[in-house]
Order: C-alpha cells, then structure tokens, then sequence
C-alpha cells in the first residue's frame, strides 16, 4: 500500500476484540495495534465494535466513517481477488442507486429462499446481462475481498466522499483456503495452525515481529482465544432469552429466533450450534454475527441509527512520533472528538451535551450514540477478558487502564 501511494502518513483502522467472521479475535487488540504500528502504521485507529460484527455493508460504513471523519485522508487501500475498480465500481455504482429493474430481480431471487449474498450476486449478473454488459462479473461476487471492496466503495458514494480508492491484487492464497501455503498463506489457515499449536509453521506465515507477539501472548494465558472458548456465556444467554426477546436483535428474522431458541438447548457446543441454525438462506458467517449480536443484545433500532449516523468518535489505539504529528493536525480539522485517554469518555460525552462549547469546538458527534458505541468498545473488552486462559487478567477493564501504545 505506501507502495503504492508514496504517502505522507499511513493509517490503520483495525477491528477491536470482535471481528466481522463472527468470532472474538485471536490476539487482543492492545497486541494487534503494537504489531501494525512497529511494521509501519503511523495511526491505528480502532473499528467501533458495532460495525465490527456487521455484514460488509455496515462493516465499511464504519470503516470509511472513520477515515473520512479524519478530514485528511486522501487514499484507500484495500485487498481484491480480481483487483479490477472499474468493473467493482461499475457494480458499486448499481448497489448504491438501487435501479428499479435491479430491486425487482433481487427481489424475484429472495422470494426464492436464496441467501441475501446469492440473492444479490445472481440478480446484478442477470442485471448485467440485460445491459449486454461483456465482463464477467460472477467471479467478483463471489470473492471475499472483492465482496467487502464493492461495500468500501458503496460507502464512499454514501459519505460523498473524495478519498480515492486502490486495489492490491489478492494473490496465493484465497480468503477461506485452509491449507498452509508457506511465506502468503490465509488468515484462516495461520488462526488453524495457531489452534494447533504448530508455531514452526506459524513462524513461516507471518512477519518476525507479529510471531514474536503472539508467543508471548500465549506465555501470559491471553491467547489464543477461539470461538469455543465463548461457549458458556453464549448458550447460557440463548437458554435464558425467550422467543420475543431474540426477535428485537438485529439480525434475528424469517425464523432464527425458533432456530437459536430451540438448538441452543441440544446443541453441546457452538460449532455444533451454528451448523444446527444455518440454512441456505442464512450463512454460517451470518449466524455467527448474529450470535454475537443476541450475546451483546445489538437492536435492529439501535443498529439502523448507528449505521445512519457512522461512528461518532476516533478511538486512537497506537501511534508513532510521525503519527503525532498528524493526530495535532486532525484535531484541528475533525468535528469528532479524538480519543487517546478512554477513562475521559464521560468528560467528553459531558462536552458534546453542553451545546455552547461542543459548538466553539465544532464537534458534530450526537451525545447519546456516541456514549452507546464507545460504551459498547468497553463491554466489549472486558467479555474478552473472561475468554483469558489467565483468569488473573480477567479482572480488569483494560479500555479504561490500558494507556496508548507510543512508538
């Protein structure tokens, strides 16, 4: 990427302990956010926890708010299989307008039981098709990255914004492989070897620094955390809540309430769980987020209002000394409030209600969604704590005594 764009500073917005496969993160993000700044981010920011555990849709609302909130971001770059951005944005361009032909298609294929996924893949090809559009567009459909940068660049239409896009061609190794492929391998199958504790391999896998990290998050009982390790606590929650409850969480339609309600109680683990509840229509990553969203009890209403506002405020993890430099000049041209010192948060939610001084300050945040989302960041970290194999570290709220890393 600064390959590629030869820029001034670079940024990382990275997910916090949550990420969107619907599952806790491997390593914390305290950790995670000391490897990207010592391998070259000047600023990383965290990805609020509400749009973490989104479809690619409310994940790039809350990817691209953040850096369009910085007022001085000026490029994007993100991974495609196909690494074409004149066909994504030409398919952007018909998900974001919504032609009247192109709902009734998309439309036409929901009826038909289909996946929202596949429901909207088979209907632009058709789409297409009718424009006698030449290129082949059903490989990009069905590609992760390429399916998460269609949503990067929906969302800068949505914030009308002038960041302009790149592409770094995915290469080697596809997003779900899961075999090893040495030097580039998947995410997927690195987080399997570390599962099985096959560190020479891991060691291969990933940069010097982040093997370096990971072992010593191990030798402290922090990692690694698996979705199984949530298993308790999330089919306890499951047992407890009743039909009506599950139907208020976003996420939960057409059924899945029946679906949570009745094999979370015969279901003796959470693999076993979410291959009981998934359907053609729902996806297994999908039943994934929304257990996250029924365990953390994220509302349909409330979700709407977080992705029609975007995130309210720039959560700043870890900076280096050239990072600083550009954390002082966003603090003159944001209209959010730039977060370094977490414990402050209420002093700030305090300076957003006082209409004059939020006004002197020009910040733009809404008092009450602001206090939601950062307070959910918290709950967040502190769920996390008890996935520690160190149950000794389970006692803390690290949001609010962990300092920023500085590099």
């Amino acid at each position: 990427a600064k390959t590629l764009i030869n820029p001034d500073y670079t940024i990382a917005v990275m997910s916090g302990n949550f990420v969107q496969r619907g599952e806790p993160a491997i390593l914390d993000k305290f950790a995670r956010a000391k490897v990207a700044a010592n391998m070259g981010v000047d600023i990383v920011f965290e990805l609020p926890f509400v749009y973490c555990i989104q479809d690619a849709s409310g994940f790039a609302t809350g990817a691209i708010g953040i850096l369009e909130k910085t007022n001085v971001v000026t490029d994007i770059v993100f991974g495609s299989e196909s690494s074409n951005l004149e066909v994504l944005d030409k398919i952007s361009t018909i998900l974001y307008e919504q032609p009247k032909s192109f709902k009734k298609l998309l439309n036409k294929n929901l009826k038909k039981g289909l996946s929202f996924p596949n429901a909207r893949k088979f209907a632009l090809v058709e789409y297409l098709e009718s424009s006698n559009y030449e290129h082949n567009v059903m490989d990009i459909l069905e590609q992760s990255n390429d399916i998460l940068g269609l949503e990067y660049l929906n969302a800068l239409k949505l914030y009308d914004s002038k960041i302009i896009p790149h592409t770094i061609q995915r290469i080697k190794a596809g997003y779900n492989q899961k075999e090893f492929t040495g030097e580039i391998s998947s995410a997927t199958a690195i987080r399997n070897l570390i599962e099985k504790n096959e560190m020479s391999k891991v060691k291969q896998g990933v940069p010097s620094l982040s093997y370096e990290v990971l072992l010593r998050e191990i030798e402290k009982g922090k990692a690694p955390i698996i979705f199984e390790d949530m298993r308790d606590m999330v089919l306890a929650k499951l047992r407890m809540m009743k039909k009506e409850e599950l139907m208020q969480i976003d996420g939960v339609k057409e059924g899945l309430e029946t679906r949570y309600s009745k094999f979370s109680k015969i279901s003796s683990n959470l693999t076993e769980l979410v291959n009981n509840v998934k359907t053609k229509r729902f996806t297994l990553t999908r039943v994934k987020r929304t257990l996250l969203k029924i365990f953390f009890d994220l509302k349909e209403k409330d979700m709407k209002l977080y992705n029609s506002h975007g995130p309210q405020y720039l959560r700043v993890l870890a900076f280096t000394k050239k990072g600083q430099e550009l954390l002082g000049k966003m603090k003159d041209l944001s209209a959010y409030p730039i977060i370094t010192t977490p414990s402050r948060y209420r002093k700030i939610y305090n300076r957003l209600n006082d209409k004059l001084l939020s006004s002197n300050k020009r910040y733009q945040s809404i008092p009450e969604i602001y206090l939601n989302q950062i307070e959910y960041d918290f709950l967040a970290s502190n769920i996390y704590t008890l996935l520690y194999k160190n149950t000794n570290l389970s006692s803390y709220e690290p949001d609010k005594k962990e300092k920023v890393i500085i590099l």
